[in-house]
């Protein structure tokens, strides 16, 4: 044990990455986003259908989970950037964090023999655990990204296979889960996620993870004071983070509308919803290949612009569609949009977080992170507003079953188009208000 602690104190990154390292730390996109999307598409169902659950009980509960989550984020990010260690300043957290994650996402679908209120009791305190080691893995692999690549040449080569682990991640986490479930029962899913999830993390822990020998000064921690005030004053971040925020709710949206456009819209059953989903991020792999090449050609932001042009005027197709085939089509071009926005968000904030640290003199990845996945929070809030008022407004009512007024079909066509590329022109705003032109400072 010691000569293994010894080897992982003593590395250090001294120049560009090879291959093999950004493939393996790019491997850890597949196990989080694996875990992420399982937890969000089925953990209310599992509770409530499986369990039988109260859902009033399991929705205060899932409030409960999302403003944990939201206040972790810029916490662990400023003790983040703050503790110094002989192994480094991300390196301890993620180590630490693996196995606690990997078992805490397990327990969440094996639960003892207990009442509905006891079941409550242990989906809280599991989830808390989750959610704590999830943001403390998640965060500082994020965090660990503009380090390990310092240019937008080298980010957007890494930043490749790590948003293809994370779509393949996705698209099993929602795809595959209940195919595992429905065979082998929820705990045999549990296991078999969980087991995978540790591998690739592992593999990707000791693969690909390391740290740079950060000079002294830029090293040194920050006050809790200025950690807020040089952050919220970046004229670079807070056009960012705004932007981030309106992609978010803007792809939220679609994820929500997209169940309610297959049945009530286009007539069809609702698993036919994956033949969308599907068509989006097959689409999304290649293309961010093809925004890779933009960046290094153009700069981050003009790559951004373009990509948030395309995923915003794609998504208006949506309106036309009558088949669920012909709305597969428009599917593909949204993922095209896509896939530039998986690719070059991250790219962006590195960039916004060089030149934090040329002009305050310290590396504050940990904040930065933070404080964005604390912002982007909010999507979920909005999709839920934007959900509920457009189907309200519509006449929608779930016990008319498919016979919905006709107002319906127009209020989703809204919701899964229109409302989307509002939110995405709100984005392209706020990033063309981005003040950094150039490709590397």
């Amino acid at each position: 044990m010691s000569s293994l602690t010894t080897r992982l104190r003593d590395r250090r990154l001294d120049a560009a990455p090879t291959r093999a390292q950004a493939i393996a730390f790019g491997a850890s996109g597949f196990p989080t986003q694996l875990m992420a999307q399982t937890f969000s598409a089925f953990v209310v169902y599992f509770y409530v259908t499986h369990l039988g659950v109260e859902p009033t009980w399991v929705a205060a509960a899932m409030i409960a989970h999302g403003v944990l989550n939201a206040v972790l984020n810029p916490v662990v990010g400023a003790l983040s950037d703050r503790i110094r260690t002989p192994w480094g300043r991300r390196i301890p957290w993620i180590g630490l964090g693996i196995v606690p994650l990997v078992v805490a996402f397990a327990l969440v679908w094996m639960p003892p023999e207990l009442p509905a209120a006891g079941l409550i009791v242990w989906f809280l305190i599991v989830v808390a655990v989750y959610d704590i080691a999830f943001v403390v893995v998640v965060l500082n692999i994020s965090a660990l990204f503009p380090e390990i690549f310092r240019t937008t040449e080298e980010r957007a080569r890494g930043n490749v296979p790590r948003q293809i682990f994370a779509i393949l991640g996705m698209v099993l986490g929602t795809a595959g889960a209940p195919a595992l479930y429905g065979s082998i029962g929820w705990p045999g899913m549990a296991i078999v996620l969980s087991a995978v999830c540790l591998v690739l993390l592992v593999w990707s822990f000791f693969g690909g993870m390391i740290e740079r020998q950060v000079p002294e000064a830029a090293s040194e921690a920050m006050r809790w004071g200025d950690q807020l005030k040089y952050t919220f004053a970046n004229r670079a971040f807070v056009p960012y983070v705004l932007g981030s925020l309106f992609i978010q709710t803007a792809i939220a949206v679609i994820l929500a509308a997209i169940p309610f456009y297959v049945r009530y819209s286009l007539g069809a059953p609702e698993g036919e919803g994956s033949l969308l989903l599907g068509a989006i991020f097959v689409t999304a792999i290649p293309s961010i290949v093809l925004w890779s090449a933009v960046v290094r050609r153009t700069s981050p932001r003009t790559a951004l612009l373009w990509s948030v042009a395309v995923f915003g005027l794609a998504m208006l197709g949506f309106v036309l569609p009558s088949t669920v085939m012909a709305a597969a089509l428009v599917g593909v071009a949204v993922g095209v949009g896509v896939g530039g926005l998986l690719q070059l968000l991250e790219v962006v904030l590195a960039q916004i977080i060089d030149e934090d640290a040329t002009r305050t003199g310290h590396r504050r990845e940990g904040a930065y992170f933070g404080v964005n996945g604390f912002v982007v929070r909010g999507s979920v809030v909005l999709q839920a507003v934007v959900a509920a008022v457009v189907l309200t407004s519509s006449g929608f009512d779930a016990s008319l079953g498919d016979a919905q007024p006709e107002t319906v079909d127009g209020g989703i066509r809204v919701m899964v188009a229109v409302v989307p590329l509002v939110f995405a022109a709100l984005a392209w705003l706020c990033f063309w208000l981005y003040p950094i032109r150039t490709r590397d400072l």
